[in-house]
C-alpha cells in the first residue's frame, strides 16, 4: 500500500494515526501530487479488513468534521460493498453501535449524520426482511426520547435534544428508500425489497401525519416530513394509503419556508402512474388543487414568478398524468374542467418567456395530452368532450406570442418546407406592431427559424427583410435580430443581390454606433462574410473596403498610443471582428449547398487575388506595429494569430501569396515571446501548404525555428506550460501526417522531440497528454519511412513503453486510458516484436507499474495486449482492465465509472 506522505517514501502501516494524517495531507496539503497520493491511499485504506475498526476511532467526537465524515463513508463503503466480509454474530453490535453513534451526531455535524444514516440503510437492505423483519419500527423506537439515566451516581446525563432525534430519524427514513433506489440488486432482491419496504410504509405514514399536523413541529421538521414523503413515493406506495398524507401537504404551501419542498412533494406523490389505480384518492386531491387557483391569481399580478411556476406544476402533474382519468369521472366533469381552465390561466400569464414569466411552457405537453385523450374515446363520448373543451383550445391561440412561439418550435424541428401555412404567417408577420420589445423578440426568432424556407421562397424577402433591419438597430434586440440576420445571409446568401446595400448600410452604422455587445458584433461580422461571399466578384474587395475602413483606421489610431487596458480590449475587438469576417467570406463557396455541387476546398490559386488576401497584406505593417508594442500580452498576440487563422482555415490554396511573410512574422514573435496561439496557426499552414514545393522552403524554416525556440523551453522545464507543450505536440503530429520528409533535416533534433512527448505524457492536463498521444501515434507509423525516426525508437521505444504503462498503472488520470491504449496499439502494429522484448522488460521490475498486479496478471496483460494489432475496442478494454487492477478497483464497484 503507498505511504500518505510522498511517492518517494516507504509503505506505511495502517493505522489510524495514519489514516488521520493522509486525510489531512488530503484536505489541506496545497501540493496536488500528495493529494492524490493520499487519496489513493485512503481509498486502498477502505478496502481494507482493518477498517471495520478504524472507522470507530476515526468518529471520535475530538476528531474534526472532514475525519469523522471518512470514518462514516468509510462504514458504507464497507457494509455496501464487503458485507459478506463481516461475520453474522456481529451484526446486531454493528446495528447497535450505528444507532448510537446516529443519536450522538443528530445535533450536527450534518454530512457526518447523513452518512451515518446512509450506512445504516444499507446494512438494513442486506438484513431486510429475514434477519430483520421490522426496521422502521426498531429505528423509531431507538429515537424515542430516554429518561435521564443518574444510577450512577454521576448525576443526570446531558439533556436530550427531542428536535435534533426527530430529525436524525427523518434523515434515516428518508435516506431508507434512496439507498434501495441507488443500489445494485439482482432483479429478484430488488423485487423483495421492495415489497418489504412496502410494508413499512404503515409504521412510516402514520409518524409523517402527526408531525406535519403538530403545532410543535418546527419548519424544519415539516421540511424534512415533506422531503421524506417524497423519498418514499418513489417505492410506488400505495396513494390509497397515503392520500390523507399527501392531503396534508397541501397546507405547507402557505408557509413561504415550505413552499418549494411542498410542491416538490406534491407533484412527485400526483406523478405516480400507479396512482390511478386509486380514483377516489385522486378525485378528493382535486378541490384542494383548485383550492391554490386564487393563490396562483395572486401571484401572476404581483409577478412572484417562483410561487405561480410552483402552483402550475401541481395543476400540471395533476392534469396531464390523469387526464383520461379525470375524463372519465363523469360525475365530476365540473372540477376538472375548473382544474383545466386553471391551466389555461397558466399558459396565458403575462410575461415573456424565459425573462418575466416560467409556466406557459410547463403546460404545452398538457394540451397535446388532453386532445390525444379525448381523440381516443368512441365517437359519441368524444363528441361530448369537444362539445366541452373546444372552446378552451380556441382560447389558447389568442396570444401572438404563443402562436409564433408554436410556429417557431415547428419550424426548429419538423421540415416546413411543403407546409401550406408558412405562406400566410410570412405574410402576416410585416404586419404585426412590433413596438412591443417582447413581441418584437420573438417575431424575429420566429423569422430565423424559418431562413431555410425562405431559401426556397426568395420571393418572399423583399417583405420580411425590413423588419429584421428595423430591429438590428434596437440595443433592446440586440441577440434576437443579429442571429436572425445571420440566419438569413447563411441560408439564402444567394438571392439576397438586391438587398445587399440596405443591409451593408445599416450594419455599418450599428457598428460605427457600437450599438451591440462584442459578441453580437462578431455574430453580425460572420453575416456580412456570408453576404458578401455571394456578391459578383467584381463587387465584393469594394464593399469589404467600405465595410472594414472605419475599423482599420480605429486600429491605425490604437497602434500610434501606448498601451493600456482600454486599448488592449478594443484592439482585441476589432481583431476579433476582422476574424469572424474572414471565417465566413469564401468567393469559392457560392455553390455550397447545392445539391451535386464540386467541393471548392482543393481548387488551385486563382489568377486575381483573394479579397481577404488583398485586404491582409494591406493591413499586414499594422499588425506588426500592433505585435511591436504588445507582443508580450498573450491576449493580443492569440487575437492576431486568430485573424489569420481563420483566414486561412476559409481560404485554403487561396491565402497562398501570404505564407511567405506571415511564417517570417510567425517565426519572429514565437522567438521573441512563444505562445500556443502561434503554433497552432503554424499547424494549419503545415496541413494546407506543406505539400506545396512553392511554400516548402518558407515552411521548413518556419518549422526549424519554432522547434527549436520550444526545445529551449521543455529544456527548462516545461511544467509551467502545458499550452504550449499540446500545441507542439499537435504541430509536429500533423507534419508526421503531412509532410514527414521534414525530418530528414539535420536542424529537427529528433530525439530530443521524442523526448518533449515522454515529458508531454506525464502532464496531468487532459489536452497535453491527449495531443502527446496522437503525436507518438503518428510517429510510430512513420518510423519505417523516415530513418532518423526508426533509429529514435530502437533506442528509446523501452523508454516510451514503460512511460505509458506507468500512467495506465496509475502515474495519469484514468480518464486518459483510452489514449494511452492507443498508443500501445500503435506500437503492436509497427514493431511487436520489440514491444514484446520491452513488455518482458519492463514489467518483470517487481512492483511496477503497481504493487497492486501479481506477475501472473501481467504476464495475462502481455499476452492479450501482443495479440491484437487491429481491434482498437478491444485494446481499450484490455488496456483499461489492467489500469483497474493497478489502481486496486477491479470488482470495486468503480470500474463502471
Amino acid at each position: 500500500m503507498e505511504p500518505p506522505v510522498s511517492p518517494g517514501d516507504s509503505p506505511v502501516e495502517l493505522t489510524v494515526e495514519n489514516v488521520e494524517s493522509a486525510l489531512y495531507q488530503l484536505y489541506f496539503d496545497p501540493d496536488m501530487e500528495r493529494k492524490n497520493v493520499a487519496q489513493k491511499w485512503l481509498t486502498q485504506a477502505q478496502t481494507s479488513a482493518r477498517a471495520w475498526s478504524f472507522c470507530w476511532a476515526l468518529l471520535s467526537p475530538d476528531k474534526i468534521p472532514e475525519v469523522q465524515f471518512f470514518g462514516a463513508s468509510t462504514l458504507h463503503t464497507k457494509i455496501s460493498r464487503h458485507w459478506s466480509d463481516l461475520p453474522a454474530d456481529q451484526h446486531e453490535s454493528l446495528r447497535m453501535q450505528l444507532l448510537s453513534h446516529i443519536l450522538h451526531f443528530s445535533s450536527g455535524p450534518k454530512m457526518v449524520l447523513t452518512r451515518l444514516c446512509v450506512a445504516l440503510a444499507s446494512m438494513a437492505l442486506n438484513l431486510i426482511p429475514q434477519a430483520w423483519s421490522q426496521p422502521v419500527a426498531d429505528m423509531v423506537r431507538a429515537f424515542q426520547p430516554q429518561k435521564p439515566d443518574s444510577e450512577d451516581g454521576s448525576g443526570a446525563k446531558a439533556p436530550q435534544d427531542p428536535q435534533s432525534h426527530c430529525l436524525a430519524l427523518l434523515e434515516l427514513l428518508t435516506v431508507l428508500p434512496e439507498e434501495f433506489q441507488s443500489s445494485r440488486l439482482a432483479q429478484a432482491r430488488r423485487g423483495q425489497l421492495r415489497e418489504a419496504l412496502a410494508g413499512e410504509w404503515a409504521v412510516v405514514c402514520p409518524m409523517l401525519r402527526q408531525l406535519l399536523q403538530s403545532q410543535d413541529s418546527s419548519n424544519q421538521v415539516k421540511e424534512k416530513v415533506l422531503r421524506c414523503l417524497s423519498s418514499w413515493v418513489g417505492l410506488d406506495v400505495a396513494l390509497g394509503e397515503s392520500h390523507e398524507l399527501v392531503q396534508d401537504c397541501f397546507t405547507a404551501l402557505s408557509n413561504p419556508e415550505l413552499f418549494d419542498m411542498a410542491v416538490e412533494t406534491i407533484v412527485n406523490a400526483i406523478s405516480q402512474p400507479d396512482c390511478q389505480r386509486y380514483v377516489n384518492a385522486l378525485v378528493n386531491l382535486l378541490p384542494l388543487v383548485l383550492g391554490l387557483h386564487d393563490q396562483l391569481k395572486t401571484a401572476a399580478q404581483n409577478g412572484d414568478m417562483e410561487t405561480s411556476h410552483g402552483i402550475c406544476r401541481i395543476a400540471v402533474a395533476m392534469g396531464e398524468t390523469h387526464s383520461r382519468v379525470l375524463l372519465e369521472q363523469v360525475d365530476h366533469w365540473q372540477e376538472y374542467l375548473a382544474l383545466v381552465n386553471m391551466i389555461l390561466f397558466c399558459t396565458g400569464i403575462p410575461g415573456h418567456y424565459p425573462v418575466s414569466e416560467t409556466t406557459s411552457s410547463l403546460t404545452l405537453t398538457f394540451w397535446y395530452t388532453l386532445q390525444d385523450d379525448i381523440l381516443s374515446f368512441e365517437e359519441d363520448k368524444q363528441a361530448v368532450y369537444l362539445q366541452v373543451y373546444r372552446p378552451i383550445y380556441f382560447q389558447l391561440v389568442d396570444d401572438t406570442e404563443a402562436l409564433l412561439f408554436g410556429f417557431q418550435s415547428i419550424a426548429e424541428t419538423i421540415d416546413v418546407n411543403y407546409s401550406d401555412v408558412i405562406p400566410g404567417l410570412i405574410g402576416l408577420i410585416p404586419r404585426i406592431n412590433i413596438s412591443n420589445i417582447m413581441l418584437a423578440d420573438t417575431v424575429m426568432y420566429t423569422i430565423g427559424s424559418l431562413a431555410e424556407w425562405l431559401a426556397d421562397h426568395p420571393v418572399m424577402l423583399g417583405g420580411i427583410l425590413p423588419m429584421v433591419l428595423q430591429g438590428l438597430v434596437k440595443p433592446e434586440l440586440s441577440v434576437s435580430s443579429v442571429s436572425t440576420l445571420k440566419r438569413i445571409c447563411r441560408e439564402c446568401r444567394l438571392d439576397l443581390g438586391p438587398y445587399a446595400q440596405d443591409i451593408l448600410t445599416v450594419s455599418q452604422d450599428v457598428l460605427v454606433k457600437e450599438i451591440h455587445k462584442s459578441s453580437q458584433c462578431m455574430w453580425l461580422m460572420q453575416a456580412l462574410g456570408f453576404l458578401l461571399s455571394a456578391l459578383p466578384a467584381e463587387e465584393i474587395l469594394g464593399r469589404l473596403h467600405s465595410l472594414i475602413t472605419p475599423h482599420v483606421q480605429q486600429l491605425d489610431t490604437l497602434a500610434q498610443q501606448e498601451p493600456n487596458p482600454a486599448n488592449k480590449q478594443s484592439i482585441i475587438h476589432i481583431l476579433g471582428m476582422l476574424s469572424s469576417l474572414f471565417t465566413t467570406l469564401d468567393i469559392n463557396r457560392q455553390t455550397d449547398g447545392l445539391e451535386g455541387a464540386a467541393s471548392p476546398r482543393l481548387t488551385p490559386p486563382q489568377s486575381t487575388q483573394n479579397p481577404v488576401v488583398v485586404v491582409l497584406q494591406q493591413v499586414f505593417t499594422l499588425i506588426q506595429t500592433i505585435l511591436s508594442k504588445w507582443l508580450h500580452d498573450s491576449d493580443v498576440v492569440e487575437a492576431v494569430c486568430g485573424v489569420f487563422d481563420k483566414s486561412v482555415r476559409t481560404l485554403l490554396h487561396d491565402f497562398g501569396p501570404m505564407v511567405a511573410q506571415l511564417s517570417e512574422m510567425l517565426g519572429q514573435i514565437y522567438s521573441a515571446f512563444p505562445q500556443a496561439s502561434a503554433l497552432d496557426l503554424a499547424r494549419q499552414m503545415v496541413h494546407i501548404f506543406a505539400g506545396e514545393e512553392h511554400h516548402i522552403s518558407n515552411i521548413r524554416s518556419l518549422i526549424e525555428v519554432l522547434t527549436s525556440t520550444t526545445l529551449n523551453i521543455f529544456q527548462q522545464g516545461p511544467r509551467d506550460h502545458p499550452d504550449i507543450a499540446e500545441s507542439f505536440m499537435h504541430l509536429h503530429a500533423q507534419i508526421l501526417k503531412r509532410k514527414p520528409d521534414l525530418y530528414l533535416s539535420d536542424q529537427l533534433d529528433v530525439k530530443a522531440l521524442f523526448y518533449c512527448g515522454i515529458l508531454s505524457v506525464k502532464f496531468p492536463e487532459t489536452p497535453t497528454v491527449k495531443a502527446a498521444s496522437m503525436f507518438f501515434t503518428e510517429f510510430l507509423s512513420r518510423c519505417k519511412d523516415v530513418p532518423s525516426l526508426g533509429d529514435v525508437l530502437q533506442r528509446d521505444g523501452k523508454l516510451l513503453t514503460e512511460t505509458i504503462l506507468q500512467a495506465v498503472g496509475g502515474g495519469s488520470p484514468r480518464s486518459l486510458t483510452e489514449h494511452f491504449s492507443e498508443v500501445l496499439l500503435s506500437l503492436n502494429r509497427h514493431c511487436p516484436a520489440l514491444l514484446s522484448q520491452w513488455l518482458k522488460e519492463t514489467l518483470q521490475t517487481p512492483g511496477f507499474p503497481s504493487a497492486q498486479v501479481s506477475t501472473e496478471q501481467k504476464h495475462t496483460f502481455t499476452q492479450q495486449l501482443l495479440r491484437e494489432q487491429t481491434n482498437k475496442r478491444r485494446v481499450k478494454e484490455i488496456v483499461k482492465e489492467f489500469s483497474l487492477l493497478c489502481r486496486g478497483l477491479q470488482g470495486s464497484g468503480y470500474s463502471d465509472y
